[in-house]
């Protein structure tokens, strides 16, 4: 399944835009309960007035609120954004670390982050359980857990070190793209044929057809033949 994902989206990749491992962590913190298009469109002016740990470490709270508001639960956001400032300067010379057990002692990060970060600015191997991977992992009966670390630690022993984060952008893709929650899109899924799950959707080729989103449509359907 992981190899005919990887056919399926051979550009897969992380959605948050950065550039340096702290705008990554930064990001990342800004997308719980909200959306990377949205947090994308947040992050520019933020980027451009907070540009180091210092910066973050020493913001104004109101200030900061109003440059993240439209990512929701911004005041709680703020503070891991300060407090994370804060840490890094007191604790790592204002640089963030690249190993997990570090990144878990920070503020606004937990291992969900912390892989991000590690496979996407670092290049650490990382599985990211957020809830697209989990919802997909389980549908596909590859593991029944419904605790992030413990399908972590499954899905990790079933897949090479090395395609970690890779495996990680590539189910991420396909939960948006393909595999909704409410209605996938059974009939034109490049996995149907080993798919556990397959017929929770539409499995109508046209029909399905019709549900899967993102630029990768047409490639997508050719690979299934529609």
């Amino acid at each position: 399944m992981n190899r005919t994902l990887a056919l399926a989206f051979p550009d897969a990749h992380c959605e948050l835009d950065f550039t340096t491992p702290l705008e990554l962590a930064v990001a990342t913190i800004l997308s719980a309960q909200c959306t990377d298009v949205r947090v994308n469109q947040t992050t520019p002016a933020l980027f451009a007035k907070y540009r180091s740990a210092q910066d973050y470490a020493g913001a104004d709270r109101a200030e900061m609120e109003e440059y993240i508001r439209p990512t929701g639960f911004f005041r709680n956001k703020t503070n891991s954004l300060i407090g994370l400032g804060q840490a890094l300067v007191e604790r790592y010379d204002g640089e963030l670390p690249n190993t997990l057990e570090d990144l878990v002692t920070l503020p606004g990060i937990g291992r969900k982050t912390a892989n991000v970060v590690l496979g996407n600015a670092f290049g650490v191997p990382g599985i990211t359980v957020d809830t697209h991977f989990g919802r997909l992992v389980r549908r596909w009966n590859w593991t029944q857990e419904e605790d992030p670390v413990k399908v972590e630690h499954i899905v990790g022993a079933l897949i090479e070190r090395k395609e970690w984060t890779m495996l990680s952008h590539r189910v991420i893709f396909h939960g948006r793209r393909v595999c909704h929650a409410r209605k996938p899109a059974c009939g034109a899924c490049v996995l149907a044929k080993d798919c556990p799950s397959y017929g929770a959707g539409p499995t109508d080729p046209a029909t399905a057809a019709a549900l899967i989103k993102g630029p990768e449509t047409e490639h997508l359907l050719e690979l299934v033949g529609l």
